[in-house]
């Protein structure tokens, strides 16, 4: 097949997959020929902006680091995060909602014992984080990994700061009933960086960088869908403007005050303080298994 033109080119394409050993490839990548010229055939660039847009994707890569991930800032950024994050997490009514993983989410992360303190206290007045854990069943899951992490009060995360000197974020477990406590700190809302391309896009389309305050959660025990969400603080600015597009109606929690004694969850309280409580719902799965 030669002589390609803009009508023929994208069957051109299309045909040479036909030798794939994979389906699934095949398909994927068949659906991304067709939706890819289609989008060029319809903006009809330049040639200096498809040289401008080579270089975006460049330095997207070139900016990743064992800290950062900007092509998941960018996936993020785009909408794509959540939607796959949909797509994949279509659980039943009473299972917690779920969000993004976000880019600063950090593979074994400490395993502390219940009521451990895992922010310092420069990051910021001290926060109770408490909840349970249960199946969809109302069972308690006793002994599920709770990995829990979290922005400080100027709105940076630790690896942000010192990759080596982990910081705001733990991994603990739940008790016989399920619950579960840790004392972090009040996290600030922040803008994602910003001081690479996809800052550089943001600024283009007119968009603030801004995440509204929240603390990650990852909660996972076996035979459950291993469970990915934040809890939003119902203060906080950009709920409305988040852009990562991550905030849900029932993922915002207003922070109460939990005073000094023990708590319905079993936290002992020595001075009044800020607490964050969720009780989470776990949908029956394979996928979910304690680490």
């Amino acid at each position: 097949m030669r002589n390609f033109d803009e009508k023929n080119i994208t069957d051109a394409v299309i045909a040479r997959l036909a030798d794939s050993p994979s389906p699934r490839v095949q398909q994927i990548s068949a659906s991304l020929v067709r939706h890819l010229h289609d989008f060029v055939r319809e903006i009809e660039p330049t040639q200096a902006e498809w040289e401008q847009a080579i270089d975006f994707l460049t330095r997207t890569g070139q900016m990743c680091s064992s800290t950062r991930q900007e092509f998941i800032l960018l996936s993020d950024a785009l909408g794509v995060s959540m939607l796959v994050d949909a797509i994949n997490h279509r659980l039943p009514g009473t299972a917690t909602e779920t969000t993004v993983l976000g880019p600063f989410y950090v593979q074994h992360a400490p395993e502390v014992a219940r009521g451990t303190r895992i922010a310092g206290p420069g990051e910021g007045p001290a926060l109770l984080i408490e909840g349970s854990v249960r199946s969809v069943d109302g069972q308690p899951l006793a002994d599920a990994s709770v990995d829990i992490w979290h922005a400080d009060d100027a709105g940076f995360y630790d690896v942000q700061k010192d990759g080596a000197k982990l910081s705001g974020r733990a991994r603990v477990r739940t008790d016989a009933d399920g619950n579960f406590w840790v004392i972090g700190a009040v996290p600030a809302a922040y803008p994602i960086p910003n001081d690479g391309p996809v800052g550089q896009m943001l600024d283009a389309q007119g968009r603030h960088p801004f995440r509204p305050a929240h603390v990650h959660f990852m909660v996972a025990a076996p035979g459950h869908e291993t469970l990915v969400t934040h809890l939003f603080l119902a203060v906080s600015d950009y709920l409305d403007s988040d852009v990562v597009f991550g905030v849900k109606d029932s993922l915002i929690e207003m922070l109460g005050t939990a005073a000094p004694g023990t708590t319905p969850y079993g936290a002992v309280v020595e001075t009044p303080m800020p607490v964050l409580r969720r009780d989470f719902v776990l949908g029956r799965g394979l996928s979910g298994a304690a680490a």
